[in-house]
């Protein structure tokens, strides 16, 4: 076998996590020693993105965004593994109570269709007006960009350019990268606000643990720190067994899906594959349920997870995927598409925060900031700029958001379904396009009264 370095696929993964790595390390010192940035609370993870998009952009560097792309895939789901295999005490808050996972996956869609809605008004408004030629249902693209990222911007801009919308792929995509920007830098900005007005914990405090605490540590019963084998490589065997676990079932049920119906299987299975985190949340929550089994019934005497050392492969996992999220951000070239570009995205900005600042009082009156931050930055980004916002104020995933995030994603799976429907209606006809928005209004209504209905039956 050739070592040297001719062998790119034997030392480019490597290479480009080792740039990471040092733009990393860079990045926090910059931070700590600029006082503007250090004031600003721009997280580490986030100025090391940005430092290597502009790197990528320049040309300085040569990083391989296929490489990158597949880094914050399985980072999503490794960090949300380690927190699924992590024993909760007695009285935690995390326990999702009150219908908190349906009532935030209607949240979810009901904040898609406002975002479909109003990007359809701006689109159709201009088509009307002074842009006769614009695709009418362009604005549709907006809760594709923002709330569902760039791979389904992508999927939906193709589809619309191949319907005759000139630049829907460029779009699309410009739309999904805006909506980073968005979810960074406002999101960020409001943390800021917030700090100032001492309406949260100040975000560096808040990281602080408590060193003269064993239990931050160490729980009861555990296994030693190194005997046979060191309990770090235990709790990183653990993760990645989960993962192997989710990889194994997510290929079962796409070629039980391809046996069924191979229409069904085109339509669900890059849902199942893009969402993998989730499956992988469920079956770590399982297997957590089985070491618990195990003990109970005397199988097992040692408590092989260890939160502390879970918690912090989390939170590698989180930071890289942020890097690594941040640097491939991509602006296509918008062939013309400015000024609804512009339009659709300032209006999306607004309008998604003011909405859920109002549904997030009501829904979270225990936790506001932390619904909030963690659900405006998954749905002007994805879920990723949301656990990053979340973990400013929330570090420790105290509060029940951080679990909100996730099982309130696969609820909303189910109840995103329509859009799928609407989406293909949208550009059929001029016709189509307005009952598309009437309906939309329609079901945005009706996830209303689903949210504020189950909690009063609740209380």
């Amino acid at each position: 076998m050739d070592f040297s370095f001719t062998n790119t696929s034997l030392w480019n993964f490597l290479v480009q996590m080792g740039i990471v790595a040092v733009v990393l390390l860079l990045s926090n010192i910059i931070r700590r020693k600029v006082f503007f940035l250090k004031m600003t609370l721009l997280p580490t993870a986030v100025l090391a993105g940005f430092i290597l998009l502009v790197l990528r952009v320049l040309n300085v560097l040569q990083i391989d965004t296929a490489v990158m792309e597949m880094t914050t895939y399985h980072t999503i789901a490794i960090g949300f593994i380690a927190l699924s295999l992590v024993i909760p005490k007695l009285d935690d808050k995390r326990n999702p109570k009150n219908f908190a996972a349906p009532r935030t996956g209607a949240l979810i869609v009901s904040s898609y269709l406002l975002q479909g809605f109003f990007g359809l008004a701006i689109t159709i408004g201009l088509a009307y007006t002074i842009r006769p030629n614009l695709f009418k249902a362009a604005g549709i693209l907006l809760p594709m960009g923002f709330g569902q990222g760039p791979g389904q911007a992508n999927n939906v801009g193709l589809t619309y350019e191949a319907l005759g919308f000139h630049g829907g792929q460029s779009f699309g995509l410009s739309i999904a990268a805006m909506g980073f920007l968005v979810a960074y830098f406002v999101g960020l900005i409001y943390i800021n606000i917030l700090n100032r007005k001492h309406l949260i914990k100040d975000p560096g405090e808040a990281a602080k643990t408590d060193i003269t605490n064993p239990e931050e540590f160490e729980s009861h019963n555990e296994i030693p720190v190194s005997e046979s084998v060191d309990k770090f490589s235990i709790q990183v065997a653990l993760v990645l067994t989960v993962y192997l676990l989710t990889w194994l079932t997510a290929t079962g049920i796409t070629k039980g899906l391809y046996a069924l119906s191979e229409d069904i299987a085109k339509m669900l299975v890059p849902i199942i594959w893009g969402f993998n985190f989730i499956v992988g949340t469920l079956l770590g929550m399982g297997m957590r349920g089985i070491l618990r089994l195990f003990r109970n019934q005397g199988w097992m005497t040692r408590q092989y997870q260890n939160n502390y050392l879970l918690t912090r492969i989390s939170g590698y996992a989180f930071d890289l995927m942020v890097v690594t999220g941040i640097c491939t951000i991509n602006f296509e070239k918008l062939y013309g598409l400015w000024l609804p570009f512009v339009l659709v995205t300032v209006v999306g900005t607004v309008i998604t925060l003011l909405y859920l600042q109002w549904m997030c009082k009501k829904l979270y009156p225990d936790y506001y900031y932390e619904g909030l931050l963690s659900l405006y930055g998954m749905l002007t980004g994805t879920i990723s700029s949301g656990m990053l916002l979340l973990r400013e104020i929330d570090p420790k995933f105290e509060t029940p958001a951080a679990n909100n995030l996730l099982f309130g994603t696969s609820f909303g799976i189910g109840f995103g379904v329509p859009m799928l429907i609407l989406i293909g209606m949208a550009p059929k006809s001029d016709f189509m396009v307005f009952l598309t928005m009437g309906l939309i209004a329609v079901y945005f209504f009706l996830l209303l009264l689903f949210i504020f209905a189950v909690k009063r039956k609740k209380a």
